[in-house]
C-alpha cells in the first residue's frame, strides 16, 4: 500500500498508472468505458474525474498515433507505386 501511495504523489506516475490500467482493461476485452472507469477507480483508488481526464488524453494520443501511421502507410504506398 505504501508503494501505491508514493506513486499517487507524483502526477506523472499517477497518469502513467491510469493509462496502463485503462489499456489493460481494453486488452482484457472490456469495451464499455463506464465499466473501465469503475474498474480503474476501484483498483487504483483514484478520483473518477482524474480517470476520465487521463482517458481523454489517452484517446487523443492514440488518435495522433493512428494518424501518423496512416500517413506512413500512404507514403509507403505512394513510393512503391512509382
Amino acid at each position: 500500500m505504501m508503494i501505491m501511495s508514493l506513486c499517487l504523489l507524483n502526477p506523472v506516475n499517477q497518469t502513467s498508472n491510469i493509462k496502463k490500467a485503462i489499456i489493460s482493461c481494453m486488452d482484457m476485452g472490456m469495451t464499455n468505458k463506464q465499466d473501465i472507469y469503475v474498474k480503474v477507480v476501484r483498483d487504483l483508488d483514484v478520483p473518477r474525474p482524474t480517470v476520465r481526464r487521463v482517458a481523454r488524453d489517452l484517446k487523443s494520443d492514440l488518435l495522433k498515433e493512428i494518424a501518423t501511421l496512416q500517413m506512413r502507410i500512404s507514403d509507403i504506398e505512394e513510393s512503391s507505386s512509382k
